[in-house]
């Protein structure tokens, strides 16, 4: 299925949280344009990294916890960790800032902006932790699990490649199960409910992971293979 690219876009909400602090504001200054995805032209880890490392991408990082995780666990590999919360933005640069990291390039705005300048099948990994329910059915278009995403994402993941989606809310939990059955190009690794119940040795804990464990919420942690 085809679906152009411009019909997909997600409505956010605010960008912006509390006002900066002085020293965030100048973080973020400093780091942002250094490591700031290009805002047109295509994209590939040569533009980005210089090399031909593999690369891993991340829609929403939040607070950039579980971007910076992956990344200092696999140095030779590129992420591009998308987000347009500027607060989650400072939070990723304070990681990259404190554990040195050189292998994070960061575009704050439409994930899907950036993911459809890559080239088909240079993706390793796609990851989409806790993504926006839009709990209510008549905003179901909005959630990024749909199939206009979802043929972007399998186009830019190469075979065999991984996509990972987290989420704590039942709604959204649901509705993945039951888009993600439609497709024929990704294969689910789950055989049993433990795969999907239990959080993968290599999938580090988000600060959002863990409130939502606070408020004695369930988590499903999928993992699908491109076919």
């Amino acid at each position: 299925m085809s679906v152009d690219p411009a019909t997909m876009r997600r409505l956010y909400g605010r960008s912006k949280g509390h006002k900066l602090r002085t020293g965030q504001q100048e973080m973020l200054e400093a780091m942002l344009p250094d490591i700031a995805v290009s805002e047109e032209g295509p994209l590939d880890a040569q533009t980005l990294f210089g090399d031909t490392r593999p690369l891993e991408f991340e829609i929403g990082f939040g607070s950039g916890e579980h971007l910076a995780a992956q990344a200092e666990a696999r140095p030779e590999t590129g992420f591009i960790g998308c987000e347009h919360f500027v607060n989650g933005v400072v939070g990723a640069l304070g990681h990259i800032r404190d554990r040195e990291l050189s292998n994070i390039r960061i575009h704050m705005g439409d994930a899907l902006d950036a993911l459809e300048r890559l080239p088909d099948g240079s993706l390793e990994r796609l990851y989409l932790l806790h993504p926006d329910p839009w709990r209510k059915a008549r905003h179901a278009k909005r959630r990024m699990v749909n199939h206009g995403p979802l043929d972007m994402i399998a186009a830019k993941l190469k075979p065999g490649g991984e996509f990972r989606l987290g989420t704590d809310h039942p709604v959204y939990c649901r509705w993945a199960m039951m888009i993600m059955r439609q497709r024929t190009d990704f294969a689910w690794q789950a055989k049993t409910p433990a795969d999907f119940l239990n959080r993968p040795d290599d999938w580090p804990e988000t600060r959002y992971e863990k409130k939502a464990r606070r408020k004695g919420h369930e988590v499903w942690y999928f993992r699908y293979l491109k076919t």
